[in-house]
């Protein structure tokens, strides 16, 4: 873990949003550049509380223990450039990741300069607490953690599309537990009105549905793998669609599910789940690993033409 740089703007408005602000924050702030390390933050806060309550850590104050743990939230990880790809593990380093980095959602995005750059939303855990986060990297090897902003930042199940539309980032997420909705942004940081694009409507998804990772660009729509959580907590995989040009629009939805948990995949440290957080295309075939009751892991394969073909 390095030590990180911070937009003093930015982190400002994070502050702002987690209710953090008064005279002694801005004093702190106002001690810092427009650009400040990780470092320079812990000398400022350390003063600042040496100046009111001497003596006291600012890991003991409220308001200085959640201006150091939104820092400590936005870091940055480098592994060596000769250890190999299958040797650089992630693993928790903050509070909120504490007790898992769970449900990663990988997607490629090409910028405008060509360039492409791999982003990843995820769940930070501490055991009681859940929080949308995010993180991205070009090349594997140096990874850039960060939180994401705005009231639209809710719940679970965050997903990037693989390109912009309309000049604009677009991302999928569920606010609630039960529904589907998509959010567009101009900074890939910040989000803040979500839309509603999709509720329960079967038996095998009524107590919550979400997305199944980022969407897949097919010449017949976005195809979006789902789950759905029915009676006796049955996890199921299920697909929709989304018009291409306007992804706020379903064209198409399985009644039935992709996949359910059957026989040894219904036993396990969480039972009765399948679970996957992405697919590809190769070739005619869709390519979906997935999990199996938090017990193993495993690879299913479907024609991509049949299932597009039952989604119409």
């Amino acid at each position: 873990m390095e030590n990180p740089a911070y937009h003093k703007a930015l982190f400002a408005r994070k502050l702002s949003e987690m209710g953090l602000a008064g005279e002694w924050v801005d004093r702190v702030m106002g001690r810092l550049g427009e650009v400040f390390t990780l470092l320079e933050l812990r000398d400022r806060l350390h003063g600042a509380l040496q100046e009111t309550a001497p003596g006291l850590r600012f890991e003991e104050d409220p308001v200085a223990g959640g201006i150091w743990l939104l820092a400590m939230c936005n870091y940055e990880i480098r592994f060596p450039a000769d250890q190999d790809l299958s040797e650089c593990i992630i693993l928790p380093v903050t509070p909120l990741q504490s007790n898992g980095i769970e449900d990663v959602r990988l997607v490629a995005l090409a910028g405008e300069d060509g360039k492409t750059t791999y982003y990843a939303t995820y769940t930070a855990y501490d055991g009681r607490n859940v929080l949308p986060q995010f993180f991205e990297t070009e090349d594997f090897r140096h990874f850039k953690f960060c939180t994401l902003n705005g009231p639209g930042v809710q719940n679970k199940g965050m997903a990037l599309f693989p390109r912009k539309i309309d000049g604009r980032f677009a991302m999928l997420s569920r606010q609630d537990g039960e529904n589907v909705f998509l959010m567009y942004s101009d900074n890939v940081h910040f989000w803040n009105k979500a839309v509603r694009v999709l509720s329960p409507a079967r038996p095998w998804e009524f107590v919550k549905t979400g997305n199944c990772g980022s969407p897949i660009e097919t010449d017949a729509g976005w195809l979006v793998l789902s789950h759905g959580v029915g009676p006796m907590r049955k996890y199921c995989l299920g697909a929709f669609l989304l018009d291409r040009k306007d992804p706020s629009r379903v064209i198409g939805r399985l009644r039935e599910p992709l996949m359910r948990p059957a026989g040894l995949e219904r036993e396990g440290y969480v039972p009765n789940v399948l679970y996957t957080c992405g697919a590809l295309v190769h070739g005619d075939q869709l390519v979906m690993p997935y999990g199996l009751s938090d017990r193993s892991t495993g690879f299913a394969f479907t024609p991509l033409k049949e299932l597009l073909a039952a989604l119409a």
